[in-house]
């Protein structure tokens, strides 16, 4: 989410490598695993080169290493998106979870993105809506696992990458659209937006405080 399109279209050309390798091979599941680590090795060199942090840059190398490792033990050339699937599934769940117990994800990385730690579970309607708004982050998890699950026990390779592209950065596009506006709609008039969480009185603004009018994000 936090990635940008840059960072969604990085992640995505290992599995691309992978296809091309494995169909210029004449489906050999090497020659896909080597191009998905070569160019691996190559998008991390350029993202270190960028300024990227080396933690994330390590962690997409690894994941890359991983679904290579887990395609040539078990000689399935569909078990490279293997963590793929099982990562989509578990956000789901961990999304699902976290609206139940009241502290909605998406609260959460926008609430530490803007540099209020929890002030925004103070404001009953910021948590509303980022509840509400997480509901749409929940579904692009499982649009995805529905989508994977078949394509996967029937062994669509090309398929899977396709999927693994489409689901991508467009869904993520369109669930940032989606997600806003259930946000915003989800807040009452005259709230003053995202970055004043209303922690007091729900009557008192932070701009009328102040001798304002109300402000919006």
């Amino acid at each position: 989410m936090l990635g940008g399109r840059r960072g969604a279209v990085d992640a995505t050309l290992p599995t691309v490598a992978f296809a091309v390798g494995w169909l210029i091979g004449g489906e050999s599941l090497w020659a896909g695993v080597g191009a998905a680590l070569a160019v691996g090795v190559v998008v991390a060199g350029v993202r270190l080169r960028r300024g990227d942090r080396p933690r994330s840059v390590l962690i997409g190398l690894l994941a890359v290493c991983v679904a290579a490792l887990i395609a040539v033990r078990t000689g399935r050339a569909e078990n490279f998106f293997l963590i793929q699937l099982l990562s989509n599934a578990a956000s789901a769940l961990a999304w699902a979870v976290s609206i139940v117990v009241r502290w909605p994800l998406l609260g959460v990385l926008v609430g530490t993105a803007l540099g209020q730690r929890t002030r925004w579970r103070r404001d009953p309607a910021l948590l509303r809506g980022y509840g509400r708004a997480s509901w749409v982050w929940t579904a692009t998890y499982v649009v995805r696992v529905a989508v994977f699950v078949p394509l996967y026990l029937s062994g669509q390779v090309l398929a899977l990458v396709v999927a693994r592209i489409a689901l991508t950065w467009p869904l993520v596009a369109a669930a940032l659209a989606v997600s806003w506006v259930v946000l915003r709609r989800s807040l009452p008039t005259g709230h003053p937006g995202l970055r004043h969480p209303v922690t007091g009185d729900p009557d008192v603004r932070p701009g009328e405080q102040a001798g304002k009018g109300p402000r919006r994000a």
